[in-house]
């Protein structure tokens, strides 16, 4: 009994060993996008950071093994405290630093009210890890010298996504309403679905204009042309499949056909064109 604990406890050392290795090479690199407003890339979702005489303000924070890092860069860029951080949603890619910096740091951690159900859903759950602000439809920071609008998009991505806009320097960040020349990953699960991303993506599309700066959840720095390519890209692949459904075509047979070949480069590791049409097909 003794070496079978002892085993379990090797193999979980090893796993974590592993997991923490896997970012050992990540580098977190800095753009500046406007006004107080920077973007950091990492791994996981794109950081907005708006950083200043007032404080620091993030919107998603990445995995939890890049705190440090994403600590340094954002250091690198302003010794003000480090106060608040916005969760877009709740996946592990856009919150897994929310402990560290609520227990290190003194953040508060704001999101939709669902972001924080989800989250202490969870099993071993670090209580610092939960937004401690809560909000139904959003919320507004004034905060060196620019104004920033947090509001809610419901049934897009999840049930839980919110967008930030930072009025003055006219930069949007979509969180995971926005993959820049990407499939979307849309978790069906967790109230997501593709007719409301598509309302959500339009949404968003309605508030910002041609020079707006747009920080999309993964990709590079974007515009609001990059915005419309995506979504009519959701559109026209969505009424491909729908089509074939339609026209009685089983997923697989779907699967099988594929989609034009003009949508090949927008497929990626984790959302592969197989993947793709079954969420649209479902």
């Amino acid at each position: 009994m003794k070496k079978l604990v002892l085993s379990s406890m090797l193999a979980a050392l090893a796993f974590s060993s592993a997991a923490q290795n896997q970012f050992d090479d990540v580098e977190i690199s800095t753009t500046h996008v406007g006004g107080s407003v920077h973007m950091l890339v990492g791994a996981g979702g794109n950081i907005g950071v708006s950083a200043g005489d007032d404080g620091v303000l993030m919107i998603d924070d990445q995995y939890a093994p890049l705190a440090q890092k994403i600590t340094t860069a954002i250091t690198a860029l302003s010794d003000a405290p480090k106060r608040f951080v916005i969760n877009t949603h709740y996946h592990g890619d856009h919150t897994g630093s929310n402990a560290f910096f609520a227990e290190n740091k003194g953040v508060t951690i704001f999101a939709h009210e669902n972001v924080r159900i989800r989250l202490a859903s969870g099993d071993d759950v670090n209580p610092a890890m939960l937004p401690v602000v809560t909000y139904q439809d959003g919320v507004k920071f004034h905060l060196n010298n620019e104004t920033i609008h947090v509001f809610h998009l419901a049934g897009g991505h999840t049930d839980g996504d919110s967008a930030v806009w930072f009025e003055q320097p006219d930069v949007l960040h979509t969180g995971d309403l926005f993959f820049n020349n990407m499939f979307p990953y849309i978790d069906l699960g967790a109230g997501g679905s593709v007719n409301g991303y598509i309302q959500s993506v339009e949404t968003l599309l309605g508030k910002i204009d041609d020079d707006t700066k747009v920080i999309p959840g993964h990709g590079v720095l974007a515009n609001k042309a990059d915005l419309q390519r995506f979504v009519d890209m959701i559109k026209e692949t969505n009424a491909f499949v729908q089509s074939q459904k339609a026209a009685g075509l089983s997923e697989q047979a779907v699967l099988d056909a594929g989609l034009p070949e003009k949508w090949d480069s927008w497929a990626w590791r984790f959302i592969t064109e197989e993947r793709w049409i079954k969420t649209l097909y479902q």
